[in-house]
């Protein structure tokens, strides 16, 4: 059978600011109906700039270079690369569809999501509005959402991430494409509703006999998935053949160093391998003990510590339904009567689903969102009645580092000056040297460079952003920290380097932390204790070893029956 798609030899390259730098370096694969190709590789290796040339979607400065030979139902191949846009938009989401990876910036804020479907059905197919209507609702039952019609007028900001992701896989699979493009479809949504995500593609996909090429950095997830697989590095091919084959015998460095970053399976509080362990030495990678571990085995148990944080009865409620008064006659708990205890040194794994009421939990602690009931305990002073000036004082000991870093900077500021900003507020050190010299000894303990003191935040990529990130909640030296999904975003590779880096600061700073996550396998890895929350209760808790591999309640075995990576955890 011929291939749906053959690329010959292509690169990709951008010039600017009179320099010329190739994204994509001389790649040939092919994909053939009906079949899965997941392309996986790290941030900046070229793989979503080699789906997007496919539609010509790359800005105007890209130069393209080599065949983009598509053929489907039967037509002779015309090469992508050198049709005009009138012919690309026959071929442009009618016969290849794309999902991208942040629905809520591809989807328009201001159109009802199913008027946004029925547009791309009403383009490529002759159809009135009521047509476009039905088939749009149909769609929407395909893809599993709730309640289809009052889905079809409700706006991206009222559904969930997962809801949203539905809502553009029903626009991808609107024409029957030929080929679906799914550039990180997954990322940073909760292990169950990437796991229903990935279902309802490869179901789609068997369905309708669809070819679909699957962009990730995530191996666990195509393990699940794909039939084939092509790896990424730097703008190269390096690796590409059978999944079974690759996943279980890996040949080239850079494909075994992503398999080993994963922290699902790796004993706790030992050195994630990273990939320059693969790439640059010869040396069997990642047998390294952290030294945060061997603090551990020292000390006495965590219960006989004295106790850092200490929540009673905590309630966070939102008004539900309120009267003609505008009074509130009925609440939805976010938070309902939670009760735990932090001892100090000790990392609390905070696990559940969107929704479930972590990042709730974890803005209360912070007194970013005002309690209804309950006490916050920390250093046995109660911050949830505390007098706001002189919680401000208190703030200085309590950092937290959020999921975007790109967000939680400002981009008109430099990243040295960020760092500074709590050192000013908070009146620490005597003057701006001493602070500077605090900040530069902040970036090298996160392996920055104090050179990097006056970049901006766009200068820098994901990872090191992060790491700005932890600098700037380190600044103050505080006590206790919390990290919400602080890891979720990152690519595989860059997640290992930040949790050797936390186990590392750890050890230094000897601060007390929550980590709240979706992820079992990542909290497992690198917490303690780990508590479970489900619809604003803790369902489940203890430690983190006896939880992740004996779990008592059902939701627990859930979450950890959904993490990607099962075919990767029964053949290791």
């Amino acid at each position: 059978m011929p291939p749906l798609l053959s690329i010959q030899h292509l690169s990709v390259g951008f010039e600017q600011e009179g320099q010329f730098t190739l994204a994509v370096k001389d790649i040939t694969f092919s994909v053939s109906p009906g079949e899965i190709l997941a392309i996986v590789g790290e941030s900046g290796s070229g793989k979503s700039v080699t789906a997007l040339s496919l539609l010509q979607l790359l800005p105007r400065q890209a130069r393209i270079s080599g065949q983009l030979l598509f053929s489907a139902n039967g037509m002779d191949p015309v090469d992508l690369n050198l049709l005009g846009s009138k012919d690309l938009n026959t071929i442009r989401g009618k016969a290849i569809s794309m999902i991208f990876q942040e629905p809520m910036t591809s989807l328009n804020p201001v159109i009802p999501c199913g008027k946004q479907v029925s547009e791309v059905i009403r383009q490529h197919v002759r159809s009135d509005a009521k047509a476009a209507r039905q088939r749009t609702i149909e769609l929407f039952n395909e893809v599993q959402l709730p309640d289809p019609a009052a889905i079809y007028d409700r706006y991206p900001h009222q559904l969930s991430g997962g809801q949203k992701q539905r809502v553009m896989i029903a626009m991808a699979m609107s024409c029957r494409p030929a080929l679906l493009i799914a550039d990180e479809p997954t990322t940073a949504l909760d292990v169950t509703v990437q796991q229903s995500i990935l279902e309802l593609i490869r179901t789609l996909q068997r369905q309708n006999n669809m070819a679909v090429i699957l962009i990730t950095h995530d191996l666990g997830i195509v393990a699940d998935i794909a039939d084939s697989i092509a790896v990424m590095y730097k703008g190269e091919l390096v690796e590409k053949g059978n999944a079974a084959d690759i996943l279980l015998n890996p040949q080239h460095p850079y494909t075994r160093a992503l398999l080993a970053c994963r922290p699902s399976g790796k004993p706790k509080h030992l050195r994630l391998p990273v990939v320059g362990d693969f790439l640059n030495t010869n040396e069997t990678p990642g047998t390294d003990r952290s030294i945060a571990a061997d603090i551990r085995e020292k000390e006495p148990g965590l219960k006989e510590k004295e106790s850092v944080l200490v929540v009673k009865n905590l309630r966070v409620s939102y008004p539900a339904e309120k009267n003609r008064f505008g009074k509130t006659i009925r609440s939805f708990h976010a938070v309902d009567d939670v009760s735990f205890v932090v001892h100090k040194g000790e990392t609390l794994g905070l696990v559940g689903e969107s929704g479930c009421g972590k990042t709730t939990l974890g803005k209360a602690i912070l007194q970013l969102v005002k309690t209804a009931s309950g006490e916050i305990l920390l250093h046995g002073k109660d911050i949830a009645r505390i007098n706001p000036s002189l919680f401000r004082k208190q703030r200085r000991d309590l950092q937290v580092v959020f999921q975007d870093p790109y967000g939680s900077l400002n981009p008109r500021i430099s990243i040295g000056r960020s760092i500074m900003e709590p050192l000013l507020v908070h009146g620490l050190l005597g003057s701006d040297k001493e602070r500077k010299d605090k900040v530069s000894d902040l970036l090298e303990k996160v392996n920055l460079s104090a050179a990097h003191f006056n970049r901006y935040p766009h200068q820098f990529s994901g990872g090191q952003r992060q790491r700005i990130c932890i600098a700037r909640a380190l600044a103050t030296d505080p006590s206790f920290l919390i990290f919400d999904e602080s890891v979720s975003a990152l690519d595989i590779s860059v997640q290992a380097q930040v949790l050797n880096l936390l186990n590392d600061l750890k050890k230094e700073f000897g601060f007390t932390s929550i980590f709240i996550s979706h992820d079992l396998s990542v909290v497992h890895y690198f917490c303690d204790r780990i508590m479970v929350m489900h619809r604003g209760k803790i369902v489940e808790e203890g430690n983190a070893d006896e939880l992740y591999h004996d779990p008592r309640e059902e939701y627990t075995r859930k979450l950890i029956k959904a993490i990607p990576g099962g075919r990767l955890r029964q053949s290791s």
